[in-house]
């Protein structure tokens, strides 16, 4: 794929897909603006070089309608303060009123698209839509890392309409960090994999295992391991149906040598509540009408032992029900494990990005990814739709 920093931008007319989908409380005002700085450095410096932009991005979920409490005016009135200019809002993505305020843009404007996913045409990759789209600009630049495993208009269609498209600073640091974790680690390498279901994690789970020389697994998806391996795990959520391929993952782990550890004991309530009754107990002797919410002490030590000679740690999924104080200790104990270690530490996006801002160990972390989709397709081994359609676009223009 084309870089941006090999590409004479000057005077043109610069479409960055960017991911602005960030959290905003009732009176909408943005809770977290983390995803609109990580793309500062590429707007900076098309900026710098005297281009025009038009930033894109989707928020929230409006299912293709006009929804006025998830429109980027918030994320306009940020960006504005973070560069330090003027950002104009357009009313829509497409149309005569947008094609209208581009044409008089002039170098150094910066001009923020309405939500894209207020149209249906979005999501369903409609190349009508995204030609819409591409008739905006000179150049097409893929900044969202986030939404690059996603099949939109904005992602991958528009690439076929685009003069020319190339992927900004972000995407670029996003996959260049992932590649030097898994393409030519610094052993040992460790896969700590947590968060609620098997099913979502099977295939980062299966392909990793080609790649790590240990594993730490966490969170709900520890149950359906720990009940693979004859454990009564009480009315803690297991995948019943998954019982068997956990055992087989585990087997497989086994017959390369990889290290595979699970939690010794937990933090166990009798209710899924924060004000249930709480234990701290073994794995033998969870009682059955109880539920697993977090790891235990013991088990939060052993991974720390498990990491002290780790010389990359790829995370991506929380060790217990972090969201409830009551819970997220197990969590939060593996944030300051990474943040200890003197190991390269990738942490993927969702949950387990709020765990590390929550911890307060932002800046002990070497990379927080900001996709937890993307991230976790990327540990599944997949090339990213939005990646491949840059390739694409590459081959076709050379």
């Amino acid at each position: 794929m084309q870089r941006i920093q090999n590409t004479d931008i000057s005077g043109k007319r610069l479409f960055f897909r960017v991911d602005f989908n960030v959290p905003l409380d009732e009176y909408q005002n943005i809770r977290d603006d983390s995803r609109i700085r990580a793309v500062l450095p590429t707007l900076k410096y098309a900026l710098d070089h005297g281009a025009k932009l038009i930033v894109a991005s989707h928020l929230g979920r409006p299912k293709g309608a006009v929804v006025p409490e998830m429109s980027l005016s918030p994320a306009a009135k940020r960006l504005g303060r973070l560069l330090e200019k003027e950002v104009i809002m357009a009313k829509d993505c497409i149309g005569d009123g947008v094609k209208k305020l581009v044409s008089e843009m002039k170098p150094g404007d910066v001009l923020l698209l309405e939500n894209l996913r207020f149209h249906p045409q979005e999501q369903k990759n409609e190349d009508a839509f995204a030609g819409q789209l591409a008739e905006l600009c000179d150049i097409y630049v893929n900044d969202a890392f986030a939404v690059s495993h996603r099949v939109n208009a904005s992602v991958v269609a528009i690439t076929k309409y685009a003069p020319l498209s190339v992927a900004g600073f972000l995407l670029q640091k996003e996959l260049d960090y992932f590649k030097k974790a898994m393409a030519n680690p610094q052993r040992p390498l460790v896969a700590i994999v947590g968060g609620a279901k098997v099913s979502s994690k099977l295939g980062a789970l299966e392909n990793m295992l080609n790649h790590v020389d240990k594993f730490i697994i966490g969170g709900a998806m520890a149950n359906t391991f720990l009940k693979s391996k004859g454990y009564a795990v009480g009315k803690s959520k297991v995948e019943d149906d998954l019982v068997e391929v956990a055992g087989s993952v585990m087997k497989k782990a086994a017959e390369k040598g990889i290290r595979f550890y699970l939690p010794v004991d937990v933090v166990a309530a009798s209710r899924f509540d924060p004000h249930a009754q709480i234990k701290k107990i073994p794995i033998q002797e969870i009682p059955e009408d109880w539920m697993i919410m977090d790891i235990g002490p013991a088990t939060s030590l052993l991974y720390s032992e498990v990491l002290y000679d780790a010389k990359t740690i790829i995370w991506n999924g929380p060790m217990g029900v972090f969201e409830m104080d009551a819970f997220s200790r197990g969590t939060i104990a593996m944030v300051h494990n990474l943040a200890d270690s003197y190991a390269l530490t990738i942490v993927g996006g969702g949950d387990t990005d709020v765990a590390v801002h929550k911890a307060d160990e932002t800046e002990r972390i070497t990379y927080i990814s900001t996709g937890g989709g993307a991230f976790l397709a990327l540990m599944e081994g997949k090339q990213l739709p939005g990646v491949a359609a840059l390739d694409e676009a590459d081959r076709n223009s050379s």
